[in-house]
This record gives structure tokens, C-alpha cells and sequence, in this order.
């Protein structure tokens, strides 16, 4: 991994994020340290988990002003894909990035969270995301409305339908030309999975992605264990955060039986699932992660960048200090802003 810092600015193999805070405190910071006390009481989600208590979580989560949010141009489209169209919604700046001497522009495909099974392109991770790294890098960004998994849909369909939205993009299907040499993908959450695995599909198919931007990623089956230092720190969570590594795996595992369908794990391309899980990662396109301290999910995003590291892929890896999963989901939030800011370094990194 690039520990070195830079200014953003250079491809020399120096990390494109300055941060000369720590990345690591030991414990919750920011806007959720002061909010966490409204979880008090509250169990973990499960078929015990009323309304009145996912009311009361919201407020964890409710939005900081001011919110600032750029103003871009909202198109709604539909890719063609395997299993019929593919909603997607197209962010143009209002002031775009100047062209290649052909006319061309590059992109970023951006795929949302959700567990798999929850989110559209209205969600706060799909859209303020987008219109922010829009408006940042000046050039436009598709936000792919994949079909969830769960009533009979499973893998590879969430899969296919990225994949076919990035192809898509490639070839200027959003309605602006494009240079399919610098077209950039990526997700938070599930979406980061998804994102990373049409990186590796791309990798296979010789159309990787120019860069791959993945935001607080799961990326294994089964669950990486966290490390202890880690553990000590999600074991200050209240359980609605963390309710321990048994109900994190048991909630893991219904999960990915979701996803996976009936075979599970004897499926075709796994590791279209779950990129952690391939058996040999060289030539992975240029990655970006950047996971939250306070999150379990990071075992699972530090152990993929050690893999890329190890097979020779120029990764660079940052921690949001004190933060929990899924920031980019509370609206005007600080640390998701500043997110923002570190994918839009990478982005304009990559395609310049």
C-alpha cells in the first residue's frame, strides 16, 4: 500500500489524499460521537425491530446543515443489459471538464449500497454522491439502479446489470463522448463490491476500468475476521453498530445466501461476488479504498488492499477516523464531504 503523501496531483506512485490527521483514534468522533447516545437501548435489527425503534435510530443519521448540495443536471436513462434495461441516472456538470484533443471525455460509474437488498437512485449514497464527485471532477457520472437481490433474483443478476452499465458508459451511451480508457467505477458498501467486480470482470474481459474507487467495502465470503485492534473498537459500539462477531456472521451468512441464491458458494465466478475470494488478482486495475474505523467491514477492505498489494496493483488505502458504516448516507455530513473530496483526488488523478 502508498503510505507516502502528495498534493493529488501527480501519478508518480505517491498517494493522491493528504491527511496529516491520524486515521485511527480508537473510538467514535465527529457528528456520530455526539449523536450515538440516541441508540441507547436499542437491539440489534432483526424481526424485533419495531418502527418506534427505527425512529428512533434516524435520528443517528439525520441530515447536518447545512447541506450544501451542487447543482448539476439529473437525467434518467436506461442502459440495455442481459436481464432487460438498466435504470440509471445521468449527473453532467454544469461545468464540464475540458475535453481530449478527440472530443472525448472520461467517466465515472458509481453503484450504490444497500445490503444488496435495499437502495435505488434516489438514496442519499447514490445521489449526493454523485452530484458531488460531478461537480468536483467536472465530468459526468452514471449512477447504476441495479436489480436488488431477493425475491428469486440472485448472482450473477447485480452483477450482470453493473456490468452491462459500465460497458454502456464505455461506449457513450450517457449522450457525451467518451474515452473508454478512462472511464472509473465505483460504490460504497455493496455497491463497492459490485464496483470492484466489474473491475475484475473487466480485468478478465480486456475493458478494465481505468481506476477503481471503493467506499467502505465488503468483499469477502466468509466474513474476514477483524484484527484485535479492530475488535477494541467495535466492542465501544451500542449493539444497533455491532452487536458482536457471532451476529455479525449469522447476519453475514443470511445475507449472502440472498445473494448467492440456492448453490451458494458453488456458483459460477464467486469471485464476481466477491473479489476478495479470486484466486489471483494481478493486473487489477489502479484501486482506491477507503474504509471507516468504527466499522467491521474493514477487515474486509484492509484485507483486499494487502491482496492487490501483494499482487502488484497500485492501491492506496485511507481510514475515515471515528467513523462508522455508510457516512455517505447522512446528508451534509462532514466526513462524507471530505470523502467526496479524497474520490474526486483519485478520479482527477486517474484520468489526467
Amino acid at each position: 500500500m502508498r503510505t507516502a503523501r502528495t498534493n493529488g496531483t501527480t501519478r508518480d506512485g505517491a498517494p493522491v489524499v493528504l491527511n496529516d490527521a491520524p486515521e485511527k483514534l480508537g473510538r467514535l468522533a465527529g457528528v456520530h460521537a455526539e449523536r450515538v447516545h440516541v441508540l441507547d437501548g436499542l437491539p440489534p435489527r432483526g424481526p424485533a425491530f419495531t418502527a418506534a425503534h427505527q425512529a428512533q435510530a434516524a435520528l443517528y443519521d439525520r441530515p447536518v446543515e447545512p447541506i450544501d448540495l451542487p447543482e448539476v443536471e439529473r437525467r434518467d436513462e436506461a442502459a440495455p443489459g442481459p436481464h432487460g434495461e438498466v435504470p440509471v441516472r445521468i449527473y453532467t456538470p454544469c461545468r464540464l471538464a475540458e475535453p481530449d484533443a478527440e472530443g472525448r471525455r472520461g467517466a465515472v460509474v458509481w453503484i450504490h449500497g444497500g445490503a444488496f437488498i435495499f437502495g435505488d437512485l434516489d438514496t442519499v449514497e447514490a445521489d449526493h454522491t454523485a452530484t458531488r464527485l460531478a461537480d468536483a471532477t467536472g465530468l459526468p457520472v452514471i449512477s447504476v439502479g441495479y436489480r436488488l437481490a431477493g425475491g428469486g433474483v440472485h448472482h450473477p443478476v447485480p452483477h450482470d446489470d453493473c456490468w452491462a452499465a459500465y460497458r454502456w458508459v464505455r461506449g457513450g451511451g450517457h449522450g457525451l463522448p467518451t474515452d473508454p480508457e478512462r472511464v472509473i467505477v465505483g460504490g460504497g458498501s455493496a455497491g463497492a463490491c459490485l464496483a470492484a467486480s466489474v473491475g475484475l470482470h473487466g480485468r478478465d474481459a480486456a475493458l478494465a476500468p481505468a481506476g477503481v474507487l471503493l467506499i467502505y467495502p465488503l468483499l469477502h465470503y466468509p466474513l474476514t475476521e477483524p484484527s484485535g485492534e479492530l475488535a477494541a473498537v467495535l466492542d465501544t459500539l451500542p449493539p444497533l453498530l455491532y452487536a458482536g462477531p457471532e451476529a455479525s456472521r449469522v447476519q453475514n451468512d443470511e445475507l449472502m445466501a440472498i445473494l448467492l441464491g440456492p448453490a451458494m458458494t458453488d456458483v459460477e465466478h464467486l469471485d464476481y461476488a466477491m473479489p476478495g475470494n479470486a484466486d489471483d488478482l494481478t493486473g487489477y486495475p489502479r484501486t482506491y479504498i477507503e474504509n471507516c474505523e468504527c466499522d467491521a467491514l474493514r477487515a474486509s477492505g484492509e484485507r483486499f488492499a494487502a491482496q492487490l498489494a501483494e499482487a502488484g496493483v497500485d492501491v492506496e488505502t485511507h481510514t475515515v477516523a471515528g467513523e462508522t458504516h455508510g457516512h455517505l448516507s447522512v446528508p451534509g455530513l462532514p466526513s462524507a464531504t471530505t470523502t467526496c473530496e479524497h474520490a474526486t483526488a483519485f478520479i482527477t488523478d486517474v484520468v489526467h
